[in-house]
């Protein structure tokens, strides 16, 4: 008996980006809900969607405010937003609300896919709490609090260590400058604090810390760990 399709809710007052989804969505396996208002996307959050694609721009709700409402209605569900490109301010706002990932309008599907798996993993992850984390060379005890590189062990300091942790926790999930400083310092600090801690962490990590494959950097908005095998 195969297992049930992935109900995937698509919120978006475009037809043709519904269109676009709906078929290229389906034939990876998933089941589609469609929305294209905001009262619609309330009503088949009774559905039980195991995750949610959400265009800002619609006619009826803010996209922030319908963000918001479904996040005090469902926490764990994973929600990546679709955005207009150079609406830096906009993502970081989504991103803070809870959504789990962005995509900026025009994309291709394959990244959509892959976003859409991470988030997925990122949901399982943290309803498992994984004691080992892995992504290709790295690991991350977070038990022992051990970190390796290949066959390597990685000392780090304390607020290094915290740093990677919080990263490991919410692997493949954009997070922002402001929440990395709230989960760091306990308090808003100058983001000047928080690039130090990414570079010095990435010279530790990272094979070629100018191009890093671990620690990756969403500009303007904040950082992504690669989210795990």
């Amino acid at each position: 008996m195969s297992a049930a399709p992935i109900k995937v809710l698509v919120i978006d007052d475009e037809p043709p980006i519904r269109k676009l989804l709906r078929m290229g969505l389906s034939t990876q396996g998933y089941e589609i809900l469609e929305a294209s208002n905001g009262k619609t996307a309330l009503e088949k959050l009774a559905e039980e969607p195991a995750l949610i694609i959400l265009d800002l721009g619609l006619p009826d709700i803010q996209g922030h405010e319908l963000l918001r409402t479904i996040r005090a209605r469902n926490e764990a569900v994973p929600i990546v937003v679709l955005s207009s490109r150079g609406d830096e301010a906009g993502k970081v706002q989504a991103l803070d609300l809870g959504a789990d990932d962005y995509l900026t309008k025009p994309f291709g599907m394959d990244e959509l896919l892959a976003r859409m798996r991470a988030a997925l993993r990122h949901q399982l992850q943290v309803q498992g709490e994984r004691p080992v984390f892995r992504s290709g060379d790295l690991s991350v005890d977070l038990v022992r609090r051990i970190v390796r590189v290949g066959e390597r062990d990685v000392k780090l300091s304390p607020k290094e260590y915290d740093l990677l942790r919080v990263l490991v926790q919410h692997a493949g999930k954009v997070l922002t400058h402001r929440f990395l400083l709230k989960e760091l310092w306990d308090e808003l600090t100058d983001a000047q604090y928080l690039r130090v801690y990414v570079r010095q962490l990435r010279q530790k990590i990272e094979a070629d810390p100018e191009r890093p494959q671990y620690v990756l950097t969403e500009t303007g908005i904040g950082y992504r760990l690669k989210a795990g095998d």
